[in-house]
């Protein structure tokens, strides 16, 4: 069984793991004409814009409640309600998704509360507008959390509770936070290709696509709509992707009844057929014929890569339910998971991790478990430890911002696998080393008996 490793250093030497407001915000992105709002200081919003920036290269609609230190100490309603009435004067928002902040999570702020008394006073000036709160303080959890909260909030929010008339080919879809536009675009393909109509919450794939509109929008446009959020319930299935979601999906069901079915990774080609036999089944339609020439295709590139996989040294670092999903990957691959680092130790499919041991820690955790290793997988932080180490970086995750269209990568289902196979082989054959004579010594000569060294043969 796996060892979960707690964190033991004070404070972090080069940070892993992104904020619980971060996440919140990413999912909010995913909702068409959304725009997050951070419940804190310029500074925590600034921080947050700057790395969504690097991350996406794209304009990201994000605003805060500007709160200072007077409004620290007698409390930030009042700049929570300007900022929402602010928002909706100026950008007309169909969801405002605020985020609250260790700021005001720390001073203990009836946030709720607050936004209930908004709503109360200002119901005509908001009308048509969705104010969605998620509790997301700086201090616990990381993106994965976060993004798992706002989807949470936005479901009990806005979703119509209760049974309704089904719709016999809609399903519901809950991805988790790592997975990119193209995955998301992927895996709208894929289910459409079985006669299905997906409902994804959140989809950053039609907001963070990379598209330019015809004309300036101070909001997200595209992703779920709001009224998609709020008949939720007449679908026939929920999937959800990642143990983080499973919340949101308990939560829908219990609402409205829905049932979910949990992947907790599509990358793989035994899970991607677990999910092709479900959409099968949804919808008593056999698997298309492009589906299945994909899967033929993901069948060679196994056994074309596995010759530069075998005996590998992985060290990963990432949040757990990526973590899972690439180290169940690399394993089945025929590597090894030589150090394994994520950044909460909440998650139950940490128990689940192919690894001896998880360390929940930071970079420098993952630099002094990772020396030795044959690749580093982690975001574009863990360069300096991969250049120190000597080691190749595989960029994965929240932020790449030293590479160009990391949001296009696909990691998913047979396709996606199949690139994740050439991306890892390549990386490994660019950074072979040649044998040296040492190397291939069966006997080195620093361990050669002291009469063997000093023999004529020994010295020629």
């Amino acid at each position: 069984m796996v060892r979960i490793l707690p964190q033991t250093k004070a404070a972090a030497v080069n940070p892993l793991k992104s904020s619980q407001p971060l996440g919140a915000a990413l999912a909010f992105l995913g909702v068409d004409g959304a725009m997050p709002l951070f419940h804190g200081s310029q500074g925590c919003t600034s921080f947050a814009l700057v790395l969504f920036v690097r991350h996406f290269k794209e304009a990201i609609p994000l605003q805060t409640t500007a709160m200072d230190e007077v409004a620290t100490i007698l409390g930030g309603a009042d700049h929570l309600e300007e900022a929402i009435l602010n928002l909706k004067a100026r950008t007309k928002p169909t969801l405002i998704g605020v985020c609250t902040t260790a700021l005001v999570e720390t001073r203990g702020e009836d946030c709720a509360g607050d936004i209930a008394n908004i709503r109360l006073k200002r119901t005509e000036e908001l009308a048509g507008t969705e104010v969605v709160l998620a509790n997301t303080p700086d201090f616990d959890g990381a993106i994965e959390e976060g993004w798992a909260k706002a989807v949470t909030a936005m479901i009990e929010r806005i979703t119509r509770p209760g049974e309704q008339a089904r719709q016999s080919k809609k399903i519901v879809i809950l991805p988790g936070w790592s997975l990119t536009v193209a995955d998301i675009e992927h895996l709208r393909e894929m289910v459409e290709s079985f006669g299905l109509k997906p409902v994804i919450l959140p989809d950053v794939s039609g907001s963070l696509d990379g598209t330019v509109p015809d004309r300036w929008v101070t909001t997200t446009y595209g992703g779920t709509s709001v009224e998609d959020i709020r008949e939720l319930g007449t679908a026939e299935q929920c999937i959800v992707i990642g143990e983080h979601m499973r919340r949101p999906a308990e939560l829908l069901q219990r609402l409205t009844g829905v049932p979910y079915v949990l992947f907790r990774s599509l990358t793989g080609l035994k899970d991607a057929d677990r999910f092709v036999s479900l959409l099968s089944a949804i919808s008593g339609a056999a698997a298309p014929a492009g589906v299945c020439r994909r899967r033929a295709q993901l069948q060679d590139a196994l056994l074309d890569g596995h010759f530069h996989f075998g005996g590998k040294k992985i060290a990963i670092a990432a949040e757990p339910d990526q973590l899972y999903q690439l180290a169940s990957f690399f394993i089945g691959m025929g590597s090894e998971i030589a150090a394994a680092v994520t950044t909460t130790d909440v998650s139950k499919i940490l128990e689940e991790v192919p690894a001896q041991s998880v360390q929940i820690g930071d970079l420098g955790d993952l630099e002094a478990l990772g020396a030795g290793a044959d690749l580093l997988v982690t975001h574009s932080h863990g360069r300096q430890a991969a250049q120190r180490l000597r080691i190749p970086l595989m960029r994965v995750g929240f932020p790449i911002f030293d590479r160009l269209g990391s949001q296009h990568k696909l990691t998913i289902l047979y396709q996606g696998t199949r690139d994740l196979i050439f991306e890892v082989a390549n990386i490994f054959e660019a950074n072979r080393h040649a044998p040296t004579p040492e190397a291939l010594d069966p006997l080195p000569k620093r361990e050669m008996p002291d009469e063997l060294r000093s023999s004529p043969l020994a010295r020629h």
